[in-house]
């Protein structure tokens, strides 16, 4: 059995690529025309042999392949050593213990403690309960036509308060054709009629509160 020469075997579709690329370049390069790439691309595409590539691409520099290119790039460039800094244990091989890797966990949402705190920022509010108002005791008005009520802590008052708020002559409480009045005679903790303090003469009714001293009682219609 005769052996071919390689010129006469068939080429492989990658040795038709690498023909045909060294043809781009050629027409890329301004070395061949439009026409020429386009009737010696044909050529290449109906090439039987290696020879016939070959002589498709005789005239035209080929690129070198790109793995040699880096690789005469590398050898062209100084070498440069670099020293690692790490301990010594790294550089003999020796093992080194890690520190333990603590699992961050991203913060889970957590709507009770949320109310929480806007509960905490409100303001506070305290509710005092007032206590319940004592009901005033009783003072009859003067009927029409009697005499003069006067209220005191001495021994010549009518209605007498044995409270040291209360002066020795303190106020007097008499009728008047259209109504009641009140009046103060000077007492040194003065007369309140619904707790505004009077000077001298003040009308009152049924119903009014009215205090000598620290002694308050509500006005109320005769029997």
């Amino acid at each position: 059995m005769t052996s071919v020469p390689v010129e006469g075997t068939r080429p492989s579709d990658a040795e038709r690529d690498r023909a045909l690329a060294v043809l781009r370049d050629g027409a890329g390069s301004g070395r061949l025309s439009h026409d020429t790439f386009i009737r010696r691309m044909n050529f290449v595409l109906r090439a039987q042999s290696r020879g016939e590539l070959a002589d498709a691409i005789r005239d035209l520099p080929r690129s070198e392949p790109r793995q040699g290119w880096t690789r005469n790039l590398r050898g062209r460039l100084p070498r440069l050593k670099v020293e690692s800094s790490a301990s010594p244990n790294a550089r003999t091989g020796a093992h080194q213990p890690r520190p333990a890797q603590v699992a961050r966990r991203a913060p889970r949402f957590d709507p009770v403690g949320v109310v929480a705190s806007w509960l905490d920022a409100l303001p506070r509010f305290s509710f005092v309960r007032q206590p319940t108002a004592v009901p005033l005791p009783a003072l009859a008005l003067p009927a029409p036509g009697t005499s003069t009520v006067r209220i005191g802590r001495g021994p010549g008052a009518t209605l007498r308060l044995a409270d040291v708020s209360v002066s020795r002559f303190h106020a007097e409480l008499r009728h008047v054709d259209d109504g009641w009045m009140v009046r103060d005679l000077g007492s040194m903790n003065g007369t309140c009629v619904n707790d505004l303090r009077i000077t001298t003469t003040a009308r009152v009714r049924p119903g009014d509160r009215v205090s000598f001293g620290a002694v308050a009682y509500v006005l109320t219609w005769t029997d």
